[in-house]
């Protein structure tokens, strides 16, 4: 398998691309099957596989790239019809299709003297022996593939399934859209090798299933273990993130921002401390900016501004929690599927006097809200949420995060859409750009389709 790579030994400009790989296997995610080709996986029109029924092209092309691995797949998708095979499922059956083949000799090329097989990714198989969990999701998954290959003969031995099911478990990436959207996984050989920080100083982007690594800051030269993506939603607190990497990925992260605030100490804080302000309640004065820290270790005993020591009274306190407690209960009822009503009302309760405008629980509602406004067509409700997120999009994800550009871009859409302020849509836009240039470069779909066609229009108004 080709690899595109930087060159170790030249110095990495800001935006470089690191690495372009082709996926080792990948499937589009069953939810959008029919509006996506399963070989491209662009949308728009696409057309029924006349055998299995279940997976969709966008043209014949596709099609016939996409027939070589499609073809075992589309005799087990007819054997267990009028069932479909589950996501999951069908990697593991992609996988074990693939290394029946020539796959376990296919490697991809890290530099001229490294290179990666399937078998060299990490299976945490002693691990994976000690997770109730996931065993028991493995056995499920191979019951499902017993009758989609027709016969437990035709699979690997249990052990070595397990170990198929360990290395995907650990090395699958999220393949994205071009607004950072999953829209599928897949493998990727030399991408695997990346390891992890709450503080990236690379992001992985996609154009179909093609990945590529851009650095987000200048480096001398090219050092593999000195370059760090992150595996989990950055929007999350440490709290959260320690716990979903020890369980998905087996260990226990120890980057700059997941210590920073163990060593920060119980006096004070910085408007870099990241953590601190997840947890926060608004200054009762209603004059200073500061927050009031709720929990962790730079709250005390009695919750007050450390600038102008104003304190919360009990029934403020007894507030906070109730309209925390409410607000993660509903966001965790929600999900992916935001109801704009529900997110009203959580702001309503999550009020300037109650909650501190970067409080995480704050910051997420409104993510939520902006998203729903958007589907629901309420422009001026969708531009309201769009500019209160941005402060807390730029704090916790770092303001060269893709996800701060994207946001950027769909502020400004929606403020010319309503007829806002062309200055402000003109630096959205020019800030979009700046973030995007470097986490997609130049010729990605997004820049072109999208960024390239607003910064002519704020241009040219």
């Amino acid at each position: 398998m080709k690899t595109n790579l930087k060159t170790p030994v030249s110095p990495v400009k800001k935006g470089s691309t690191l690495m372009v790989a082709k996926p080792f296997v990948y499937i589009l995610n069953s939810k959008f099957q029919g509006k996506h080709c399963d070989s491209c996986l662009k949308s728009g029109k696409v057309f029924k596989c006349s055998g299995c029924q279940f997976v969709h092209y966008c043209g014949k092309n596709c099609q016939a790239k996409a027939w070589k691995e499609h073809k075992e797949e589309c005799v087990g998708m007819r054997r267990i019809k009028p069932r479909t095979l589950p996501d999951a499922s069908r990697m593991m059956a992609k996988l074990i299709m693939k290394l029946k083949g020539d796959g376990d000799q296919e490697k991809a090329e890290i530099t001229s003297t490294w290179s990666r097989r399937f078998k060299d990714l990490m299976s945490h198989y002693s691990d994976l022996k000690q997770d109730k969990n996931r065993l028991e999701h493995f056995e499920t998954l191979r019951q499902i593939l017993i009758e989609f290959f027709g016969g437990e003969d035709s699979l690997p031995n249990t052990a070595e399934m397990l170990g198929i099911y360990g290395r995907l478990c650990v090395n699958c990436f999220n393949i994205l859209d071009g607004e950072m959207s999953c829209i599928g996984a897949g493998i990727y050989l030399a991408p695997s090798i990346l390891d992890h920080s709450c503080r990236p100083n690379a992001v992985v982007t996609f154009d179909g299933p093609t990945l590529y690594v851009r650095s987000l800051v200048d480096f001398p030269s090219l050092d593999w273990k000195k370059i760090f993506i992150s595996y989990v939603d950055l929007l999350s607190i440490r709290d959260d993130r320690r716990p979903e990497l020890q369980k998905g990925y087996y260990f226990l992260c120890d980057c700059e921002r997941c210590t920073a605030v163990d060593k920060s100490g119980t006096n004070g804080y910085r408007m870099t401390d990241i953590e601190v302000f997840s947890s926060t309640s608004s200054c009762p004065s209603g004059k200073c900016q500061n927050p009031i820290f709720m929990s962790g270790k730079h709250a005390g005993i009695t919750p007050l501004c450390e600038t102008c020591g104003r304190s919360l009274n009990d029934e403020m306190i007894a507030s906070y929690k109730e309209v925390s407690e409410f607000s993660l209960e509903q966001i965790k009822a929600m999900g992916s599927t935001a109801y704009l009503d529900v997110c009203k009302v959580l702001i309503r309760k999550q009020n300037a006097a109650l909650f501190h405008s970067l409080n995480i629980l704050h910051v997420k509602t409104l993510d939520l809200a902006f998203d729903s406004a958007i589907q629901m067509q309420c422009w001026e409700d969708a531009l309201t949420y769009g500019q209160q997120l941005l402060p807390g999009f730029r704090h916790y994800l770092g303001a060269g995060h893709p996800l701060v550009g994207i946001l950027c871009l769909k502020v400004a859409k929606v403020a010319l859409l309503v007829g806002s302020s062309e200055i402000e849509a003109k630096e959205l836009v020019s800030e979009a750009a700046k973030v995007l240039f470097v986490t997609h470069g130049p010729h990605h779909p997004l820049i072109k389709d999208e960024l390239q066609p607003l910064l002519y229009d704020v241009s040219n108004p």
